[in-house]
């Protein structure tokens, strides 16, 4: 198997940034609730000739899975109440979604559908119900024949700065998660489980089935890609997936919700997620998917001023959201606010060939060369000559970047529609 790159996987020149521990004062997270309607972005955009399934005014109920068009993909209701619009939603680097909102009931009842079958745990009863749970499991990674997964890695270390969602998780819910990993051994015929967790706490998770194993504390350590490199000396080749060689990754989150939900027939509805307000002083809440961002900030007295920033995610990955309507989404676990006066500027300044970017890459990609082709637009140029598909998509390069230049972004746009133009193509 040939790779894109001959150079060494890991940089020389990262800079001193480390992740974030579970603060000493956190010992449980805020329940939030939301002050008006839910909103979920389902995957399928609105199609013009085709009938949605769902209706405008039909009740729903809490953990209800709503099928779109009656196919596979679907959300889950976290609210009991009755949909109350269908509507197109833009999203980051051209992707389009269908907002399905909810307003909801003043007495919540729970979909009881998985609680009939919860007793008999298999692939088919997760991906019916669970795929859309707190921590986005994606399982239909496990049931590509093609592709079997043969090790499990439980992420409960956090893959961005100032987040601790997931370290806390490990160490608040070794029951559930130990539940998760029971039911996917027996649903996916997993051979071998690992536990990520910091360094630092390897000792602490002995009681959870696995191999537990620690990552460095700086970062960007804890991202797959590096993992699979740094601590199973695995190198993933370019375009390639951790799946392509037999692993999957799957946040703490996602683990303890399948255990959960196998354990009491209930199909969880509510994210954990850290918040970082203005004022730097992180905090842990609970929200029901769905939860505008803006209902989250209420209860820490947020305001928001003209060039503040609101990021779903951390300073390093995450992605600038531009209404506090904004929901909060399976996978969100961090909701950072910048300060205009402290968010950094993006400019059109040119590459100065100063060589930071270079230097803290750590798939030691040439970075100063592969963001004119992306300015230019030559995505397949990029891709081809300069390791586009090679990026881990840590964010250190954008960090870094003397000229301002949002060269991760650029990244992510081209790998986007470089996935955008072959889902396109005809045979």
């Amino acid at each position: 198997m040939t790779m894109m790159r001959s150079k060494s996987f890991f940089g020389m020149g990262q800079p001193g940034l480390e992740y974030t521990p579970v603060p000493a004062g956190i010992h449980r997270p805020e329940p939030i609730q939301p002050a008006g309607p839910v909103t979920l972005l389902h995957l399928r955009p609105p199609e013009e000739k085709a009938i949605p399934a769902l209706k405008i005014g039909a009740a729903v109920k809490a953990g209800q899975r709503l099928s779109l068009y009656g196919t596979s993909d679907y959300v889950t209701a976290p609210v009991t109440g009755a949909i109350s619009a269908l509507a197109p939603f833009p999203g980051s680097f051209g992707r389009s979604y269908t907002a399905v909102t909810i307003a909801p009931a003043q007495v919540g009842v729970h979909d009881d559908a998985l609680l009939q079958v919860h007793q008999t745990p298999s692939l088919a009863v997760a991906l019916d119900f669970l795929d859309a749970t707190p921590g986005l499991p994606g399982l239909q990674r496990l049931a590509d024949a093609e592709r079997p997964i043969k090790t499990l890695v439980v992420c409960g270390v956090d893959q961005d700065l100032l987040v601790f969602t997931q370290q806390y998780v490990l160490g608040a819910r070794g029951h559930d998660i130990q539940a998760g990993i029971r039911v996917l051994q027996q649903i996916a015929g997993i051979q071998e489980v690992i536990i990520l967790t910091r360094k630092e706490a390897v000792q602490g998770y002995g009681h959870i089935i696995g191999r537990v194993m620690g990552v460095d504390h700086r970062y960007p350590s804890a991202l797959p890609p590096l993992v699979m490199a740094g601590l199973f000396g695995k190198v993933v080749p370019a375009g390639r997936t951790c799946e392509d060689l037999g692993f999957c990754f799957m946040s703490a989150e996602a683990v303890a919700s399948i255990g959960s939900a196998f354990s009491t027939g209930v199909v969880p509805v509510n994210k954990l997620l850290t918040v970082i307000p203005k004022n730097g002083v992180p905090r842990l809440v609970e929200a029901p998917i769905g939860t505008p961002v803006g209902d989250v900030l209420k209860r820490f007295t947020v305001t928001i001023s003209a060039g503040d920033r609101i990021v779903t995610g951390g300073p390093m990955r995450g992605t600038a959201v531009f209404s506090l309507d904004y929901p909060v989404q399976a996978d969100t676990d961090a909701l950072l606010v910048l300060d205009s006066t402290a968010a950094a500027n993006v400019s059109d300044y040119p590459c100065i060939n100063c060589g930071e970017c270079v230097r803290v890459c750590p798939a030691r990609m040439q970075i100063n060369l592969l963001v004119r082709y992306l300015e230019a637009g030559k995505y397949e140029d990029a891709e081809e000559s300069y390791d586009l598909n090679s990026c881990v998509e840590c964010g250190l390069c954008s960090f870094v970047c003397i000229s301002k230049i949002p060269i991760l972004q650029y990244i992510m746009l081209a790998k986007h529609e470089l996935a955008r133009m072959r889902s396109t193509e005809t045979p």
